[in-house]
């Protein structure tokens, strides 16, 4: 197990960042890789924690999450990407600047949530907890916010892996099956969501999903 105080602040740190390029980046795929990155990182988080768990149970958690997270969902919306011929996303509800000021907002916001739960966590879980809230909130705010489809498969994506992060600084130790199956229903659903992704651009030649309240029978 690793134990590193500065590698698990390293880790929280790069999740935040990433958060970040998410919100002000325009280009898919710049955001696709910048997911990636996110998905190594919250893999890792196993192999962080520790805590006392059996080795084979830690690497299993760590490869499979590593894999899926920031190898199988990153290729998966790459594929699309290029079969859409989407390359950015034009005019969000709420623009890059200001998506980057309310993801600063919701970072500061996730830090005061932390600070008030004091004596009842560690120290490093408390950043954790902040970081995973952070990335939930952010998560959140891309679906909301973006108009095109593959965006918002994205955002789904860092708003799991908010979910994972704030769930392993909280809860600690879940059992190996459950946390597997909260894994491959994540799959599943962004499986899902980029089949139907790819139909609406094939079907009305564009994703932005704003558009489809327009249509009629």
């Amino acid at each position: 197990m690793i134990e590193s105080h500065a590698l698990a602040d390293a880790v929280m740190a790069l999740l935040l960042i990433t958060n970040l390029l998410l919100l002000g980046f325009g280009y898919l795929n710049a955001c696709v890789r910048a997911v990636a990155l996110q998905g190594l990182v919250v893999g890792l988080l196993p192999l962080i924690m520790g805590g006392g768990s059996p080795l084979w149970r830690v690497a299993a958690l760590t490869a499979v999450g590593m894999g899926i997270k920031g190898v199988v969902f990153p290729r998966m919306l790459s594929k699309l990407l290029r079969d859409v011929e989407v390359r950015r996303e034009v005019e969000p509800f709420v623009g890059h600047g200001l998506s980057i000021a309310l993801g600063v907002g919701a970072m500061g916001f996730s830090l005061w949530v932390s600070s008030k739960l004091g004596p009842l966590v560690a120290a490093r879980n408390a950043w954790m907890i902040s970081a995973g809230l952070a990335t939930l909130l952010v998560g959140l705010f891309l679906i909301v916010s973006r108009r095109k489809a593959v965006s918002q498969v994205l955002g789904y994506i860092v708003l799991e892996n908010g979910v994972y992060t704030f769930g392993l600084a909280t809860v600690g130790h879940v059992p190996l099956l459950v946390e597997l199956g909260v894994l491959m229903d994540a799959f599943v659903a962004v499986f899902i969501m980029s089949i139907a992704a790819y139909h609406i651009s094939r079907e009305f030649n564009h994703m932005d999903v704003d558009l489809l309240d327009k249509l009629r029978d």
